[in-house]
């Protein structure tokens, strides 16, 4: 008998912001499992949505512009998206963390480092005085934070990027969360500290079976890290399957495109191989495949019809018509 290890589900997945040319999605049909212990990769170009669907997942998109995210998300048996603030916030941080990409804008620039993270230890681990600053400084100390009782007397603004991206890292890890997820966690970070902090995420799920959603574009980190990888293209999923999945048979267009412009010892010194044309606005998605515009392999279907999602073979799929079971 297969034990079900799943800890968050979702499921179609669909988030419309308000815009003048009417409402249009920025995450659009979104479905995936996560399982406990593992770590999901979703990758693609900026403005593709990933970002927004971990902000979706989390209900903590502006709103307006944006409006309640439809679909299901499912986390200990209930839907996230039907909660209540109140009991959000209860698992928001606590449950499922999130490392947010813009370290500059995350932390509350009028209050001290110190006052945001007893903050969160206070609310979430009822940790309190003595015992709550230990938790604290030992956590800072793990990102690789120098003098971190100094650190937590000073404002955001007298750390620099990498410096706020680390205290941002420690937040989240404090609480030990169940779901962590992380949007471009190392991106203003050394090489260094990159594998510092890649190691404590390990450390973290190793101990704890914390499964964790990856946004990067960083396919190095994903080869290292990931077990399951999804392809995002203009608020879409496009290909989904086990990193030796994507990495060793990719499928779509646009994934081959993805790995065909990474830098690589044998292309001609200093050019790089680019995907012709550019991601389409959300308020002007192209009719079909919305990658046809861009695509190599684009024929007539694809230009007036939205492609089916085919299997592969296990978790791998494909969103294509060059893989469609039916005629064409």
């Amino acid at each position: 008998m297969t034990v079900d290890t799943t800890v968050l589900r979702v499921e179609n997945l669909t988030t419309l912001l308000q815009t003048s040319a009417g409402d249009v999605a920025v995450v659009d049909g979104i479905t995936f499992d996560l399982k406990k212990g593992t770590t999901l990769a979703i990758v693609g170009e900026s403005g593709c949505g990933k970002s927004m669907t971990a902000l979706s997942i989390m209900r903590i998109l502006p709103k307006p512009p944006a409006l309640e995210p439809t679909g299901a998300v499912i986390y200990q048996g209930k839907d996230l998206l039907t909660l209540s603030r109140r009991a959000m916030r209860k698992i928001r941080g606590n449950s499922i963390a999130m490392i947010f990409q813009d370290p500059m804008t995350a932390l509350n620039p009028v209050y001290t480092i110190g006052y945001q993270l007893f903050e969160v230890v206070n609310l979430h681990l009822k940790m309190y005085g003595a015992e709550a600053l230990e938790h604290i400084v030992t956590n800072l100390k793990d990102v690789g934070i120098p003098s971190p009782e100094k650190i937590v007397d000073e404002y955001p603004h007298q750390l620099s990027g990498g410096m706020k991206q680390r205290i941002m890292i420690a937040m989240a890890l404090m609480c030990e969360p169940d779901i962590l997820i992380a949007d471009e966690p190392t991106t203003a970070l050394d090489v260094t500290v990159q594998a510092q902090v890649l190691d404590l995420m390990k450390d973290l799920q190793e101990r704890k079976g914390t499964a964790i959603i990856l946004i990067t574009h960083d396919m190095g980190v994903v080869a290292e890290v990931a077990d399951e990888v999804i392809v995002m293209y203009a608020a879409k999923k496009v290909e989904h399957g086990s990193v030796h999945d994507v990495f060793d048979n990719m499928a779509h267009p646009y994934t081959k495109g993805l790995f065909a412009s990474r830098p690589h010892k044998d292309a001609e010194k200093g050019k790089l191989t680019a995907i012709e044309g550019m991601v389409p606005h959300v308020s002007e998605m192209p009719s079909g495949c919305r990658f046809h515009p861009r695509c190599p392999d684009a024929f007539e279907r694809c230009t007036e019809e939205n492609p089916l999602c085919t299997n592969l073979g296990g978790i791998h799929n494909v969103e294509c018509w060059k893989y469609a079971k039916e005629d064409r």
